[in-house]
């Protein structure tokens, strides 16, 4: 049985198609086409229900496939850069820290990037994943163009301006197999990463904006033990060769780490991105882990919540409230804001949030009866599960926080009118209703 990276989800098909073309693809899909299909096979037409796996690093079963899993990690390597627009257009499969030294070298950036840069670029923006940032929008919003194979085979492009493009983007891979996504680039910048310790939990809480408003990026971690946040990660973008000044939260009674950090406590910093405010190109410094170290701390589980900004102080007391619960199965909660967007399912949709992130212990059985004591106690203030996290929040109640799911089923039904790239997961969450 093949599981996901984390050994948390066990796939329900041993079957994974690797096409290395595009040309391959569609004919798997289709059935057309004299060329060998994966494994030397000839193509025929899949058969069964499919799904698009991307680098596996979903914690709920939203990449799960009854049938046949598709991956496009081996199609040809694209990083086009269109210094005119600026933009940049790449194959799905390639992970965002093998970009962002290739955009850099062209003087380019991305506006923000994940706390991982193993995970692939599709696959990331079809779950609405984000960075941190109150300017900073999620990944998925840097896309301008899709470049998609659809369930008969034919390969479609949809553009920003496009009716239904809002729909196509973060789509959890119910609309077909995206092959190739432009994305948006600006001028590239340095960032300097200073890590503050010990945030008493009532500045925190009063000064939530002041705090969270400092810098470019701020994250805090926290264990929801004792009477401060632990860590404070600050990134400040600055000009290529000018250090700037650097922030200060002597104010906030957070003192500045004496060596570097990682976010769990009592874990080897090595595996982190450099801090102690030295300056260093955005694609080494915005990530929280280096691509050339396996990410986080091994074996886990995640969920996922945001709230809307103005109500973050109040979910965050709520939060607190469970910190007996919650604290004996917990690694480490992160804190990060996102801006708002327009696509359709993304948990930032038209409203700034504050994005309440838990890394558990792996064990299930003992983490989804506090999951769903979180969820309640995040439910006043309209809470957004992440799609690629652990989460119980059934389609009643996601029908309520996603205005435009009716939207959303209408376009999967008129893309995929057989339901090919249906899952448990679509068919649990947004297809149902």
């Amino acid at each position: 049985m093949r599981l996901n990276w984390a050994g948390n989800v066990r796939f329900s098909t041993d079957r994974l198609l690797v096409p290395r073309s595009v040309d391959e693809l569609c004919a798997l899909l289709s059935g057309s086409g004299s060329g060998s299909g994966a494994g030397g096979r000839p193509p025929g037409r899949l058969e069964g229900r499919l799904h698009c796996l991307g680098t596996g690093h979903s914690f709920s079963d939203v990449a799960d496939a009854e049938g046949t899993q598709i991956s496009v990690a081996q199609l040809p390597h694209r990083i086009e850069v269109d210094a005119a627009v600026p933009a940049v257009t790449v194959s799905a499969g390639l992970r965002w820290g093998d970009l962002g030294p290739v955009l850099h070298g062209a003087g380019f950036a991305l506006h923000t990037l994940g706390s991982l840069p193993h995970i692939s670029v599709a696959g990331s923006c079809a779950t609405g994943t984000h960075g941190s940032g109150e300017r900073a929008r999620c990944l998925a919003a840097a896309v301008r163009e899709l470049e998609l194979v659809t369930a008969s085979g034919e390969v479609t492009t949809v553009r920003r301006g496009d009716p239904d493009f809002a729909g196509h983007v973060v789509a959890l891979g119910a609309l077909g197999v995206v092959t190739a996504v432009t994305l948006d680039v600006e001028p590239t910048y340095d960032v300097r990463q200073t890590v503050f310790e010990r945030l008493p939990w009532e500045v925190a809480i009063d000064q939530l904006d002041a705090v969270l408003g400092c810098a470019d990026s701020v994250s805090l971690f926290t264990t929801w033990r004792g009477d401060a946040v632990e860590q404070v990660w600050v990134k400040q973008r600055t000009p290529p060769g000018d250090p700037g000044k650097p922030v200060d939260l002597a104010w906030t009674g957070a003192v500045p780490a004496d060596g570097p950090r990682h976010p769990i406590p009592g874990i080897s910093a090595q595996w982190c991105t450099e801090q102690l405010g030295r300056p260093g190109p955005w694609y080494a410094r915005l990530p929280h882990f280096r691509l050339e170290f396996t990410p986080s701390s091994g074996e886990e589980l995640q969920t996922e919540y945001l709230v809307p900004r103005e109500l973050a102080a109040q979910a965050l007391t709520a939060v607190r409230e469970l910190r007996e619960r919650v604290s004996p199965l917990l690694q480490i909660t992160e804190l990060r804001t996102v801006a708002a967007d327009d696509l359709w399912l993304s948990p930032a949709y038209r409203r700034d949030a504050l994005a309440v992130h838990f890394t558990w212990v792996p064990d299930t059985a003992a983490v989804l009866p506090v999951v769903a004591e979180v969820e309640r106690a995040l439910r006043p203030f309209g809470a957004r599960p992440h799609w690629g996290k652990v989460f119980t929040t059934g389609a009643e109640e996601l029908s309520g926080l996603y205005p435009r799911l009716p939207d959303f089923r209408a376009l999967v039904a008129r893309l995929d009118p057989e339901g090919r790239f249906r899952n448990a997961f679509l068919e649990r969450t947004v297809l149902t209703g």
